[in-house]
């Protein structure tokens, strides 16, 4: 990214740029479990979604898998120290609910929960607060086996999960999130199948989102029933949709895609109801349509907080696209089916999955959710925002990665100004370290530290110094 005059001095001037941090604004960190933990076979551990996904030729981009990863689960102690010397405030990670829970059903796995126990137990030694989220999209293999979240017996499954979270763990996270981005989930696992479970409905995979949201409401209830002492909340990826032209046509098409990726999520949580569809466009949302009012009474639990993942704007254009690729590159057939495509934005400089650097559009995304929600949403964490780039593996020294530095400085500066009616309290870097990054591999690399794939080394790269300075001017 290049270095415009703003960057550029917030790259020479962390501790300037601390001092436009508003107080108490948290900084965090956030992994999830399938990319860093690895030791897939090991400490009881059941099969996952996408153990299965990755044995399968042609759907990792570089051919690896996550059986290592980042070898998170014999090195988490020297990661924890990493974020202590971060000086991060807290962390978010994921529980893998194969390791807590390996079929899916029954009692816990004692040697999953004991290594869960031992990272929240030094977390808390560190002075770092735990985030825990319990579904961040590697489901028992079992439970896919009869449907996975396109099957609504999966959502009472989750609760059963939620349970046994909150009773090993309950008195020492501090917040919980149920889901983490049920519209990825969807597109990408049910939809155009280049995710887990690797399904092409399409459309009819519109089921599983009103599955999710279920899981989501039964598995508050089983946190409060079990009287946990952090927040609840959940976490969806939100993407503002700007239409390439202003016309009746395009517009439409961008409406269709605002509820696909973000309406038909934050809706029904928020305000206890899916939104209404165009006519025209009904019969694709018919899964969502006509929905028990008990099920939407669960959806709508109170939350005490409410978790925002952004990472790009998008831009929608009329007609069918000229190729299959997701905006993350991966090959979908099905893409070639929409009438209408997802145009690039050549204004913005892009990171290496080719998404646009465009921190403007954090605060369009709260002011969306202000907007729209007003009077009714909880207190927001961006719960995930960072940028993949190319980069080789350092033979001795930290990466030099002001390309990442400026990425974070725009986005933590938009984030500190915050939108009308968003409670904004805290901004999780996406991610602590290189890690096994789902149907791309090894191929992108999102973190502060570098992760040998090989060797498993660890070695701060530049934005983890240059991060590190502005949490300690704090």
């Amino acid at each position: 990214m290049p270095e415009d005059s703003a960057t550029d001095q917030w790259l020479h001037d962390p501790a300037g740029f601390a001092a436009t941090m508003p107080e108490g604004f948290r900084v965090g960190v956030s992994t999830a479990a399938f990319q860093i933990e690895g030791a897939v076979r090991e400490g009881g551990r059941g099969p996952s979604t996408w153990d299965t996904f990755m044995a399968q030729p042609g759907r990792i981009a570089d051919g690896s898998n996550a059986s290592v990863a980042a070898d998170h689960y014999h090195r988490y102690r020297e990661d924890v120290a990493l974020m202590r010397e971060l000086g991060v405030d807290s962390y978010r990670f994921s529980l893998g609910w194969p390791r807590v829970q390996p079929g899916g059903v029954g009692g816990p796995n004692k040697e999953g929960i004991a290594f869960y126990d031992r990272l929240l137990d030094d977390l808390l030694a560190a002075g770092i607060s735990p985030m825990v989220t319990l579904f961040h999209w590697d489901m028992p293999e079992p439970l896919q086996h009869k449907g996975g979240w396109m099957a609504r017996d999966t959502a009472s499954r989750f609760a059963d999960y939620a349970l046994l979270a909150a009773e090993a763990f309950g008195d020492r996270v501090d917040q919980w999130i149920t889901l983490n981005e049920p519209t990825s989930v969807t597109l990408n696992g049910y939809a155009l199948g280049v995710h887990a479970p690797g399904a092409t409905l399409m459309f009819d995979s519109l089921l599983a989102v009103h599955h999710q949201l279920l899981g989501h409401g039964l598995a508050v209830q089983a946190l409060r029933s079990e009287g946990v002492r952090g927040e609840i909340g959940i976490t969806n990826v939100h993407s503002p949709v700007i239409p390439a032209k202003d016309n009746m046509k395009t517009r439409g098409y961008a409406e269709v895609f605002d509820l696909i990726h973000n309406r038909i999520f934050a809706d029904p949580v928020l305000l206890g109801r899916y939104p209404k569809f165009p006519f025209l466009a009904r019969k694709l949302f018919r899964p969502l349509i006509d929905v028990d009012d008990a099920d939407l009474a669960t959806i709508a639990q109170p939350l005490d907080f409410y978790g925002l993942n952004y990472y790009m704007p998008t831009r929608i254009g009329s007609g069918s696209p000229d190729d299959d690729r997701t905006p993350d590159g991966t090959d979908a057939p099905g893409m070639m089916q929409l009438p209408f495509h997802l145009q690039p934005w050549p204004e913005y400089p892009t990171t290496g999955f080719g998404w646009p650097i465009a921190p403007e559009f954090l605060t369009e995304s709260l002011r969306d959710y202000g907007e729209r929600y007003a009077g009714v949403l909880p207190p927001v964490y961006i719960t995930e925002g960072g940028a993949s780039f190319a980069e080789a593996t350092p033979e001795s020294g930290a990466v030099d990665d002001a390309n990442r530095i400026g990425y974070l400085a725009g986005h933590l500066a938009a984030a500190f100004a915050g939108a009308p009616g968003v409670d904004l309290r805290g901004y999780y870097v996406w991610t602590l370290m290189d890690n096994w990054e789902w149907a791309a591999g090894f191929s992108q690399k999102f973190g502060l530290v570098s992760v040998d794939p090989t060797t498993q080394d660890r070695t701060p790269k530049r934005s983890y110094g240059w991060l590190q300075q502005v949490l300690n001017a704090r």
